[in-house]
This record gives C-alpha cells, sequence and structure tokens, in this order.
C-alpha cells in the first residue's frame, strides 16, 4: 500500500539512514540491504521506482554510534513520507536483528535510523 505525500512534504535528498556500527562485517550490510528489499512495504516502493536504496561507507566515526556503513533509501518521487518511510525501515531492521540472533552466533551489530540530511544524496 502506498501513500501520497502531502503537497510541499517532497525535498531534495528526502528518505533515511540506517547506520551500523563498526562490529558489522560486510555480509551484515548485504544481508541487512537484501532484508529491507524483501519487506513488503519498501518492496513495493523499490519496484514502482519510487524508492532507491545504495550502501555506502559511514562516517567511520566509533563513539556515540557513529558508522562503519550506511544504507541509504531516497525517496524519489511524492508517494511516501519521510516519517513513512523511517516508520517501514525501523521495523524491518528489528526484524533482521532478531533473525540474525536466531541464525547467528554473537549479537547483530548496534544500528540506528535517521532522517537523512536535506539535500543529501
Amino acid at each position: 500500500m502506498m501513500w501520497r505525500m502531502a503537497e510541499g512534504d517532497a525535498e531534495a535528498g528526502a528518505g533515511v539512514r540506517v547506520a551500523l556500527d563498526a562490529s558489522a562485517s560486510r555480509a551484515d550490510v548485504g544481508a541487512l540491504q537484501a532484508w529491507l528489499e524483501q519487506e513488503q512495504p519498501i518492496q513495493e516502493l523499490v519496484r514502482a521506482g519510487a524508492l532507491r536504496i545504495e550502501v555506502r561507507p559511514g562516517d567511520g566515526a566509533d563513539e556515540h554510534m557513529g558508522s562503519a556503513w550506511e544504507i541509504a533509501l531516497h525517496i524519489v518521487g511524492e508517494v511516501t513520507t519521510v516519517a513513512t518511510l523511517a516508520e517501514y525501515t525501523s521495523r524491518a531492521v528489528k526484524a533482521w536483528k532478531a533473525n540474525r540472533r536466531r541464525v547467528e552466533n554473537g549479537e547483530p551489530p548496534r544500528t540506528r535510523v535517521d532522517p537523512l540530511d536535506p539535500g543529501e544524496d
């Protein structure tokens, strides 16, 4: 199900980022990206061309939840809001972490879901 944004809600760089701490392996990043891409509301947005997902190095800071990796979800067009995308993403990350605890040893990396900075691309 997709929602139309209210006029004026769209802005350059609108979207959310999932920051993963330094304990995240490349396999963790790939697994979380694949999980996000399979999550129904996110998958629908990607298929409709309304959402673009990219993996990129984080800020590298390790203190106060600096990130080693980020997965950025960029809204393309006016089909959802940042708040709605953040809700979808937060639920998907929580489910991925629970699944990872079941299938792998050790704790999953710490994560944080934040809006992208305005103009960030």
